[in-house]
């Protein structure tokens, strides 16, 4: 008989921030045995740096505060309540006073952070 719980509980306030290309991240269902999806919550910074990754797919959800996202060159505005989709080798970052939910697919590895400088 099988004693694992068949779902993953996470709370964010007590997950620790760890430094990310786009700030802060508190990530959440990034254990070995799960490589569906993770979800972090992002405290982005003023000096985000712009990357990409070849196998995953980020949701961006604006959870709070103003700015903006840059992707492939191109520029969309960001407030609380929109989302970007972003695919594979999409270089992008965001700008702003903002937090946001990222919602990692498959789950985050740090090893498919790419930078271009």
């Amino acid at each position: 008989m099988n004693d694992e719980k068949n779902y993953l509980l996470a709370d964010f306030s007590d997950i620790t921030p760890t430094p990310c290309p786009c700030g802060q991240a508190r990530r959440a269902f990034t254990r070995e045995d799960n490589a569906v999806a993770s979800m972090h919550v992002v405290d982005i910074s003023a000096d985000s740096r712009a990357h990409y990754h070849k196998k995953m797919t980020e949701i961006y959800y604006v959870l709070e505060g103003t700015g903006r996202m840059e992707l492939d060159g191109e520029e969309v505005e960001l407030r609380p309540g929109k989302s970007v989709l972003i695919r594979p080798g999409c270089v992008h970052r965001a700008v702003g006073n903002l937090k946001i939910l990222n919602v990692p697919i498959p789950a985050f590895d740090p090893e498919d952070e790419w930078f271009e400088d």
